[in-house]
């Protein structure tokens, strides 16, 4: 069985349990119960998360994201995280997991697209900030190996039956769509088959509102 860790932001924990059934013939898919939330949050935790879950040290793949709590403009101030710090820290997060998974591939996941139009005045992400985040991350990870699953893609065309709110696509076609994407590289990676979930029958991760956040 191949060995598979996926970190991130509440967009991974309404995936999570959907890849973790796909590959339940494949690989053990192992994922924290916290929101990962910003880069530095990652960087502050990820080896907290590894000794808590017990992941193992011979991990073959690790799917991570960060960006969409870094990107947030409030009350018309710039991104909560500057962008040159946050390619900083998406670098340095990349040295962190090759570090606590030696054999692992790492896979990097650009930030997903929003529903701007549906923010209010004192919160708003929008996806010009995203796609250039996407854009300062890509370039700090390149020459080092990292794959680069390209969710933004898949979501910047999503139909309205993917999204749950402005932010996530917790609904069964958003599940399906973007964790499909996250199953379709994982797999790729890997050299490993996924089987079908039926989506009538299944159900995320209980995660509370509150950890979910916005």
């Amino acid at each position: 069985m191949k060995k598979i860790v996926l970190i991130g932001d509440s967009i991974r924990m309404g995936y999570d349990k959907y890849v973790k059934e796909a590959f339940s013939e494949t690989a053990e898919v192992y994922y924290p119960t916290d929101n990962c939330r910003f880069a530095t949050y990652i960087l502050r935790f990820v080896h907290e998360w590894k000794k808590k879950g017990e992941w193992p040290d011979d991990v073959d793949l690790v799917h991570w994201n960060a960006g969409l709590w870094d990107v947030p403009e409030i009350l018309g101030d710039e991104p909560v995280t500057p962008i040159d710090q946050y390619a900083v820290q998406i670098a340095r997060i990349d040295k962190r997991l090759r570090l606590l998974f030696p054999n692992a591939k790492i896979v990097f996941a650009t930030s997903t697209a929003v529903q701007e139009e549906k923010f209010g005045p004192v919160f708003k992400r929008k996806n010009a900030t995203i796609e250039a985040f996407n854009a300062a991350a890509i370039k700090a990870l390149d020459g080092t190996g990292t794959v680069i699953d390209d969710l933004y893609a898949v979501t910047a065309t999503a139909p309205e039956e993917c999204h749950s709110d402005m932010t996530h696509y917790s609904t069964p076609a958003g599940i399906e769509r973007v964790g499909g994407k996250v199953i379709e590289c994982i797999s790729s990676e890997l050299e490993i088959e996924a089987k079908a979930v039926n989506m009538d029958t299944f159900y995320p991760e209980a995660y509370p509102k509150k950890v979910i956040g916005n």
